[in-house]
């Protein structure tokens, strides 16, 4: 679970990050540009989804191992 937790934390990490870069530089990279309900909202978007992925590390950290 831990290591599921982990996983999904990272690749929300990349996304959010790669969501911010799209929305600064205008680079076509990442999931959040490509989903047409989001069209506005790409910062709002990535920013939660950085913000989810700390939770995500967060709760991975206080699950035991394995």
């Amino acid at each position: 679970m831990k290591q599921l937790l982990e996983v999904l934390g990272f690749i929300a990490l990349v996304q959010g990050v790669l969501g911010l870069v799209h929305e600064f530089t205008h680079w076509h990279v990442g999931l959040v540009q490509r989903l047409g309900f989001l069209d506005g909202y790409g910062v709002y978007a990535s920013i939660a989804l950085v913000v989810l992925a700390c939770a995500l590390f967060a709760a991975a950290e206080s699950r035991k191992s394995g």
